[in-house]
């Protein structure tokens, strides 16, 4: 059992345990339903990358190709393109939040990221002083907002920072999601940020550090339950999961491609277990 099982019960137990249920929810199913959830408010876990510890569960398996695909798309093409999502990437899940037959998600994500140039300046700071403390990647734009419609991010916030031991010099990083599905995100959410933590070491050729990861609303939804016991039932996997860049060092950034990345040790629980989504 790794620590994100550990985590992920943990978790799972809190939410089913002392959770208290939405109310006016704004997702609904896709059969029109209102999506309700058990949530739980603050939720936070660190993982020493350094050592091995990887934010990936092996209780059901966890799909992080598409995953680091929508990283690509956000922070290095920084497009709200679905054309370019799906022509490049074959990735189609965002058509569900496609804004008013525009083939966008309207101005979120990669748009924010293009409007203040944020890969740029980030990359520029850290060149100029590691270790200077306004390393920020915030995708919350008021003004943005006003333009369109689309889903507001719900990983909204990434920080970094510098730490040199013994000589090296080790990328820490901290994601903060205001609302993140337990069941179907979760893992999702968190392994596609350590990607874009190796991608940003990598291109200044450091070592990765430490994982910090804050929620604040921590979900399961109400047609999830069933499954939440199913995972809290299983036996973990014994393997010790790790995710891998392979590419030199200091690779710039916008080379790095998604075949680059390799998920080794990873033999998770199956079967799979099946969620309806809430849009």
């Amino acid at each position: 059992m790794t620590k994100a099982d550990d985590i992920f019960k943990a978790n799972i137990k809190r939410i089913l345990d002392e959770g208290v249920m939405s109310e006016q929810a704004r997702p609904k199913y896709k059969d029109g339903r209102t999506a309700n959830s058990r949530y739980v408010t603050g939720s936070f876990a660190e993982y020493d990358l350094a050592k091995g510890e990887f934010p990936i569960t092996t209780l059901r398996p966890i799909p992080i190709k598409s995953a680091i695909k929508e990283v690509l798309w956000i922070y290095q093409d920084q497009s709200n393109s679905l054309d370019v999502l799906e022509d490049k990437y074959n990735v189609h899940y965002w058509n569900d939040w496609e804004v008013d037959g525009s083939r966008t998600i309207g101005q979120r994500y990669g748009a924010v990221v293009k409007k203040h140039d944020i890969i740029a300046k980030i990359l520029k700071q850290l060149e100029e002083n590691p270790w200077n403390r306004r390393n920020v990647i915030s995708l919350w734009d008021y003004e943005a907002f006003e333009e369109t419609g689309g889903l507001l991010p719900c990983a909204f916030q990434t920080m970094f920072d510098v730490r040199q031991v013994d000589g090296d010099i080790y990328l820490d990083a901290t994601l903060t999601q205001r609302s993140n599905d337990m069941l179907v995100a979760h893992h999702i959410n968190a392994m596609q940020y350590v990607a874009l933590q190796m991608m940003i070491a990598k291109h200044f050729g450091w070592k990765i550090g430490k994982f910090f990861y804050f929620i604040n609303n921590l979900h399961i939804y109400d047609n999830q339950f069933e499954q939440a016991n199913e995972l809290l039932n299983r036996e973990a996997s014994d393997c010790q999961p790790r995710l891998v860049l392979n590419v030199p060092e200091k690779t710039n950034f916008f080379d790095i491609k998604a075949e680059d990345f390799s998920l080794v040790d990873y033999d998770p629980v199956k079967p799979q277990l099946s969620f309806d989504l809430a849009i």
